[in-house]
């Protein structure tokens, strides 16, 4: 009897066959629940697409355009507006490997999967589009110019997903905006701008993506209560007007900010959260930063800022988390810093510090936590060498004539010495042939030479924390560790704002969920409908605390 024959053979075959289906059957639903990556190429294809249909005078199309069925029939134009915007939206999708929108079909646009509808707050007999929810739909796409024509949109959440291109002008039409999430995409181009236009703006997340060039100073105008910058390309000072901002939470981390941190700082004095972290900021600590007695966080590690700690920090009243590691500080850390009464973690690791107060090396408290290590401590252990320390040490850097902590920026020229006019008469003199009078333009004003970042040299590798899922994306300076959750206690709102509940994005690393309460309206500001969800936007993927 032949090997093919032979019935046990065959068993065996059927065997092998089975476990070939059951594992091909288990590698596709894990296959089919993880994100789909674009190519660089894909990406610039989404980009070109839409570049081909943007209207060069950023003006919406006619509506005669677009063709509607004659059996659709709508309750009103807005919502025929809204179907015309959604369906454009659909044709801009490149890939929607869930099919969150295979339902995005017909004339009842408020059943269409992430879209939400509500009364009109202009005209309560009237059901428009208010919000869109696609966070984490994987879905590759682009912002289509006739986004413009959804004029009643309150929300736009589309965290986590593969949305390429920029953000168009039309979108500026957008006036009752209140959240706008387009976080862990990957935007392109400058500021997107259009948020300066919209009135009612209060949570505006950017993170992930790859927007560069400065910020306006106008955005810290705006009355925002929650601003995501971080995760970018910017590449700035940090405008002076940052006095000005009423954010609760804001962050600038892995960019490209340079300069100093701004004096205005102290004005904002509804600030609970500032992140500095990963950037070209230099110069020492403005006194300013002591002003701020709600924050609660403020990291300002894997920077290049230089000589000693303001004593005015201990006017931080609220810190539970201060992080200074990874920058050039010097000379003694302020005892009265450690002793602070809602301090939990308190991190000046990698710096240069010569002096420590023992209150800074035992805590007060059991749940106390403070990170002396690679710094210039005597007897302190895991401290740098004499010869790292040497040449830092050696040329301290005197604060007080440092233009960042206003002691260079704010002396005062003195005035020339004009002499006294003598009283005595004086003999006429022989006239002079007159010399020909050459006439020069007026000068034109100093320009301000732009601040060159100073890279920040000899970074030790930090190991990244444990986590169980996947590692985060590839970033410049490895994770560190993680502040607590902040729960900032919701003012009264009049009515409720726009409810958004995302759950958090399948991260890599996940930070601690970052709750920002829900806006301080002006009085005279009618919010948008309630949703019927939570206002909570997540995080997406970043590093653990951020």
């Amino acid at each position: 009897m032949s090997l093919i024959n032979n019935p046990m053979y065959k068993l065996q075959r059927l065997q092998a066959f089975g476990c070939f289906l059951l594992f091909s059957s288990l590698f596709s639903l894990l296959t089919t629940s993880t994100t789909f990556a674009l190519t660089d190429a894909e990406a610039a294809y989404i980009a070109r697409r839409q570049l081909k249909t943007l209207p060069p005078n950023d003006e919406l199309p006619p509506e005669v355009e677009y063709e509607v069925k004659v059996s659709l029939t709508f309750s009103n134009q807005r919502l025929k507006k809204a179907y015309i915007g959604l369906q454009a939206l659909k044709k801009a999708i490149y890939s929607d490997p869930m099919n969150k929108t295979g339902d995005w079909v017909g004339s009842n646009v408020c059943n269409y999967t992430g879209v939400f509808c509500s009364e009109a707050l202009d005209d309560k007999s009237l059901t428009v589009v208010s919000g869109v929810d696609l966070n984490h739909a994987d879905i590759a796409a682009h912002f289509p110019a006739e986004m413009g024509y959804m004029t009643d949109l309150a929300l736009i959440h589309i965290n986590s997903n593969r949305f390429c291109g920029i953000v168009p002008k039309t979108m500026s039409r957008l006036k009752l905006m209140y959240e706008f999430d387009i976080s862990n995409n990957r935007f392109v181009g400058p500021f997107p701008e259009v948020a300066l236009s919209w009135p009612t703006i209060r949570f505006l997340d950017l993170r992930y993506n790859n927007f560069e060039g400065s910020i306006p100073p106008e955005l810290f105008e705006k009355n925002l209560d929650a601003l995501f910058l971080n995760n970018n390309r910017f590449k700035s000072t940090i405008p002076e007007a940052i006095g000005k901002s009423t954010v609760s939470v804001v962050t600038f981390a892995n960019n490209k900010f340079e300069g100093c941190i701004p004096h205005s700082i102290g004005k904002m004095s509804n600030l609970n959260e500032i992140i500095f972290m990963n950037n070209n900021l230099v110069g020492c600590f403005p006194e300013e930063v002591g002003m701020l007695t709600n924050v609660t966080i403020f990291d300002a590690s894997w920077n290049a800022f230089t000589g000693s700690l303001p004593e005015s920090l201990t006017g931080m009243k609220s810190i539970e988390s201060l992080d200074l590691s990874h920058n050039k500080l010097t000379g003694t850390v302020p005892e009265n810093v450690c002793k602070l009464p809602k301090l939990s973690n308190f991190t000046f690791s990698r710096n240069y510090f010569q002096n420590e107060p023992t209150a800074c090396q035992v805590p007060s408290k059991k749940d106390i936590v403070f990170d002396d290590i690679y710094n210039c401590l005597p007897g302190r252990p895991k401290q740098r060498s004499t010869k790292e320390c040497q040449p830092v040490i050696s040329q301290l850097v005197d604060c007080s004539k440092d233009k960042c902590a206003g002691g260079g920026a704010r002396s005062p020229h003195k005035p020339k010495h004009k002499p006294k006019p003598n009283p005595d008469p004086q003999p006429p003199k022989q006239p002079h042939p007159p010399t020909p009078l050459h006439h020069h333009p007026p000068p034109s004003p100093p320009k301000e030479s732009p601040k060159t970042p100073i890279k920040q040299t000899g970074k030790e590798e930090v190991s990244p924390l444990e986590r169980s899922r996947p590692p985060a994306p590839p970033v410049h300076p490895p994770p560190v560790s993680s502040p607590p959750p902040v729960h900032s206690p919701p003012p009264p709102v009049k009515p409720p704002p726009a409810p958004v509940y995302s759950p958090p994005p399948p991260v890599h690393s996940p930070p601690p969920p970052v709750k920002s309460p829900p806006p301080r309206p002006n009085e005279g500001i009618q919010l948008p409908p309630n949703l019927g969800f939570q206002y909570l936007s997540p995080p997406p993927p970043m590093f653990p605390g951020y």
